[in-house]
Parts: structure tokens; sequence; C-alpha cells
């Protein structure tokens, strides 16, 4: 008997239909439209589609979609320049850069990312890569939560998924994903629901000795490496919950970080890829970008 598959989709579905009427309710009470600008720094195919994707999602959640398209000639200077400008414009309630900024032609970015998220007004940070929303975070008192872990609490909560007390091994530790989902789910109850909270957390990495060991001990399984298909079968205990974050193309096809073919006949519930937590990171930042027109238009 394989494993049950967690379907990201559907859950997303769900989310962005709950993030619809509480648009048109905000909207209603005398709240402006929420709108979320995305600014776009070259023609990296693969961020085209994304921003594109979000700006789908964005309509049919009743929320304002902007793109800021620069050129990758753009300078430092410049893109600061650009998001300083939206923090000052009342109209924009999210800011998201699009990652990865264009390469300067020698194997390395052409910006100082970290300085340039930095830039962007914390009360519009919708993506929560701010340093003080990071902070927030790590005491316990988020603003904004971030998109692809906050996409994994809610499905874990909407599959009637525990971790209380249970071992989480997260496989990664980028800003992004790894280090945030580690926290939200050692957060104690009330934080992002009790459900998943009051984990027992390990961050492993790929340079962690006895990887396979380590993974085999945990009730839930979280790849969030980058490396594709690197969590084998024989990696997972009989009966884990596995959350493959991977996204990786080989040779044409669309792979996560788990061999899902191995994995599924060891996993008691497994996401897929595509289909799996992808969907989720779009459904959360609608989520943030509300959230984010509430916390600078309050209407009580």
């Amino acid at each position: 008997m394989g494993a049950e598959l967690l379907d990201g989709k559907r859950v997303a579905a769900e989310i962005r239909e709950e993030v619809a009427e509480e648009v048109r309710q905000f909207v209603q009470s005398g709240g402006p439209k929420p709108c979320l600008t995305a600014v776009l720094v070259g023609e990296d195919p693969a961020s085209q589609v994304y921003v594109r994707n979000k700006s789908r999602a964005c309509d049919k959640a009743g929320i304002e979609g902007r793109t800021l398209r620069l050129p990758a000639s753009t300078q430092q200077r410049q893109l600061v320049d650009t998001v300083a400008g939206l923090n000052a414009d009342p109209k924009v309630h999210g800011i998201l850069v699009q990652l990865p900024l264009p390469s300067d032609g020698n194997g390395g970015s052409g910006f100082d990312e970290r300085a340039i998220l930095d830039t962007v007004d914390p009360m519009k940070d919708v993506d929560a890569f701010s340093p003080v929303n990071v902070g927030l975070l790590m005491q316990g008192r988020p603003r904004f939560l971030p998109c692809t872990p906050h996409g994994i609490v809610q499905l874990l909560h909407r599959q009637n998924i525990s971790v209380a007390g249970k071992h989480v091994v997260v496989v990664g530790r980028s800003d992004i994903v790894g280090k945030p989902m580690a926290m939200m789910l050692a957060q104690r109850d009330g934080t992002c629901g009790r459900e998943v909270a009051n984990a027992t957390v390990t961050i492993a990495h790929s340079r962690t000795a006895d990887l396979g060991e380590i993974c085999r001990s945990a009730d839930c399984l979280i790849a969030a490496v980058g490396v594709p298909q690197m969590i084998r079968g024989d990696m997972i205990r009989p009966g884990a919950v596995v959350i493959d974050v991977g996204i990786n193309r080989v040779d044409d096809k669309l792979v996560g970080d788990v061999a899902f073919d191995e994995a599924k006949e060891v996993a008691g519930a497994i996401t897929p890829v595509p289909g799996g937590v992808g969907p989720l990171t779009i459904a959360m930042l609608l989520h943030n970008t509300l959230l984010a027109a509430r916390l600078q238009n309050p209407t009580d």
C-alpha cells in the first residue's frame, strides 16, 4: 500500500477562496483594494513565469497585482531607489523583489541581495525576509509568516497531521525555508496553530554526518536542500510524513529533493512534485498581502 498523497493544489485552492472572500469583505467595509507589487529585474524565464502566476492568482482573489519590470542593466542604487518609492506609495501594500537577481556575468549576482531586501518596509514585506519580521518570528510574535513554511503549516493543519511532541527533521538551512520552518514548528501553541506547534526539530543539511540515520529518526521529514532526489527511500522511517519542498529540473522533468517513487513505498504520507508545496507558496503570499493591507488600513 502506497503513501497517502498530500494534495497541495487542493489545499491552496481552499486558501485562495478564503482569501478572496476576506478581500471582498475588507473592501466592502471600507478598506482599499489590496495591492501587491512584484519587482522583476532582467529576463529570467522561470522568474517571469512565477511572477505571471502570482499576477493571475492576485486577479482571482480580488487583489491588484502589479509587476515593475526593470532591465538586467539596472544598478544596485536604482533598484534600492525603486523599492524605496514603493515603500512610500500608500496604494502599494505588499512588495516582493523576485529572486534570483541577474548575474554580473562572472557567475555571481551583480547585486547585494540582502541590502535590497532590507530596504523593503517591514510593514510591506509580504515575503517575511526583513530582519524585523524574522526577529518577530524568532520571538514568537510574528507579523507575517514566510510563505513556503506557512504553506506547509497549513497543509499539515488541514490534513489533520499533528507534529506536537514529535520529531521533525528539516533538511536544509536556507533563510527562506529551512530556518523559519524549524522555528515555526518548534513554537509554543498559539503562534502558528496548536496542531503544528511543540515539535522537537532537528535541522540537517547536505554536510550533516550520518544524514540517513538522522532522517530515519523523523516522524515528519521536510526536504528543502535543493539537490534533486537526495532523500532516498531507505532514508525514511516507515510511516513517516514526507514534505518535499524541492523543485528541480532534470532532463526536462520536474523532480523534488525526494526520490518520490522510492519514498512513496515507505512513507505514510507524501507531497508530490509538482502539485505539493509549490501552489501553497502563492496562496500564502495572497494571505500576507491582505494582512498587510489590513495592518496599514484598519477598518475597525
